[in-house]
């Protein structure tokens, strides 16, 4: 086999293929590609890597992106399976592809996996740069109150190429990052959405076009809905321009009220013009703002984020594109009520002294820390922001949220740009700033720094708008301990 061979999953059985990363989804592709009989080589930076691998290797590279980039040419492998933390403009893949190298993502091989397997499972895919897990959770809660066992699955909850081999789906909820479409090519979704685009990981892609550009392959061949949000020009274009199947239908989700091709919001419910046969006469309701009442603060529906029903009428237009909640359309409601919200994502993990603890530690961008702000009443909110920025500028941030801030605490290694836009947006805003650490020390600064701040009424948030990665292990972990730190705080003792 030559790498000018298109690769198969017929042509896998004794081919050599590169994994780069070992890490969840890397063992599992490992696992796969074991069964197909492939020669496996992996290629990962961490010491130690390949000691949670249990299927046979063939070949085992440790070290930096240059040293993995010239095992490519050592070992000429026919396929690269590629994870998500490996940058598109970094030396593997850019070898890669000066060498005419196939590179497939782990969706790209579960996809062909599913297709060889099981074609009659569809997938429904979401991406975008904020709200891709809310909206994934709301799709699969919502499907599986229709009766179809829907797991959400992507960067929620299992790789998708384990449940591809478990086969006990009827349907496949699947959030897509921006990292995993880059090296997928022929998925082809029942339905697809991109929720929204905003500047985020810009250092991976090599800027924003490019980035948006690997957003837009979502809607690739999708067969019968890809749905937009009307509020983001850049998301309608992706649909207007995409290779779509025949008699796909563009559907907006909209906060107003909705238009032909639209499903959107009537006084207090959730209603569809786009995809029930009567749409061109009459709106569906689906739901009410009643049934996303226990994901707003305090259950009242008129503190509900905006973000929050953009999501549910993305989850409702997607579930509609299923033949089982076409036919029962009251599952978009039982489903909405059901969802119960992942860890991390606006959550309230402490009270004292009038004053609520909110983690919001997945806003990992600018774009997804302003949603989360802008929903608290002006003046009352104390802000703990800071870590890797990924490229992102915050300015625009600073500027939306300025009116709601009673102080902002600043965490990172390096908070160089962070307090530029401070001082450039919000002059006059107090602001703390917490030295570098380990993640505990870290955290219990910043929410002894933030409490001082703090009056009866206010919201102290953790949204930092940065990723987590030069402070803390993962985002999960700069919630918990934030969490600890708020509980301790308000029970007036020493973090854990």
């Amino acid at each position: 086999m030559t790498t000018a061979d298109a690769m198969t999953l017929k042509n896998l059985a004794g081919a050599r293929v590169g994994v780069v990363g070992a890490g969840r989804t890397g063992l599992a592709v490992i696992d796969a590609l074991d069964d197909l009989g492939a020669r496996v080589h992996l290629l990962d930076a961490r010491p130690g890597a390949a000691d949670a691998v249990t299927a046979p290797l063939e070949r085992v590279t440790i070290g930096d992106g240059g040293v993995q980039a010239d095992a490519l040419d050592e070992t000429r492998p026919d396929l690269l399976v590629v994870s998500p933390g490996v940058p598109a403009t970094g030396p593997v893949l850019t070898r890669a592809r000066a060498s005419g190298r196939e590179v497939w993502s782990e969706i790209e091989l579960a996809w062909r996996l599913q297709q060889a397997r099981r074609p009659d499972v569809p997938w429904i895919v979401v991406t975008g740069t904020d709200g891709k897990t809310t909206t994934v959770g709301m799709l699969a809660a919502v499907l599986s109150a229709a009766g179809l066992n829907a797991p959400a699955v992507g960067n929620i909850g299992s790789p998708t190429i384990t449940a591809v081999l478990e086969d006990r789906a009827d349907v496949m909820a699947v959030e897509l990052s921006s990292f995993q479409l880059h090296t997928t090519g022929t998925l082809s979704p029942l339905a697809a959405a991109c929720l929204n685009l905003a500047p985020d990981h810009l250092d991976w892609h090599g800027g924003l076009e490019a980035y948006a550009a690997d957003k837009a392959r979502v809607y690739a061949r999708t067969r019968r809905a890809a749905v937009y949000n009307t509020a983001d020009a850049a998301t309608r274009r992706m649909v207007e321009q995409a290779d779509v199947a025949a008699g796909c239908l563009a559907v907006g989700f909209t906060l107003a009220v909705p238009g032909l091709g639209q499903v959107g919001v009537v006084e207090d419910l959730l209603v569809d013009r786009a995809l029930h046969a009567g749409r061109r006469s009459a709106g569906l309701p689906l739901a009410s703002l009643v049934d996303l009442a226990h994901l707003a603060p305090g259950g009242e529906t008129e503190r509900l984020p905006a973000h929050v029903t953009a999501d549910a009428l993305a989850a409702a237009a997607l579930s509609l594109a299923h033949d089982a909640v076409a036919a029962d359309p009251g599952a978009v409601a039982r489903g909405l009520r059901a969802y119960v919200p992942g860890s991390h994502r606006i959550v309230t993990v402490a009270r004292g002294g009038g004053v609520t603890w909110v983690d919001d530690s997945k806003a990992t961008n600018p774009h997804s820390a302003q949603a989360a702000l802008t929903s608290l009443p002006a003046g009352t909110g104390v802000w703990i922001l800071g870590g890797d920025t990924k490229g992102a500028v915050f300015d625009d941030l600073v500027r939306a949220v300025r009116p709601v801030l009673r102080g902002v605490v600043v965490v990172g290694k390096d908070q160089t740009d962070v307090l530029a836009a401070l001082r450039a947006r919000a002059p006059g805003t107090p602001v703390a700033r917490i030295p570098d650490g380990d993640g505990a020390s870290v955290m219990t600064g910043a929410v002894a720094a933030a409490g001082a701040m703090a009056r009866p009424g206010d919201t102290v948030m953790l949204a930092p708008a940065c990723a987590s990665w030069d402070q803390f292990s993962s985002y999960a972990q700069r919630g918990d301990l934030f969490a600890a730190a708020a509980l301790a705080h308000v029970e007036g003792r020493e973090a854990p």
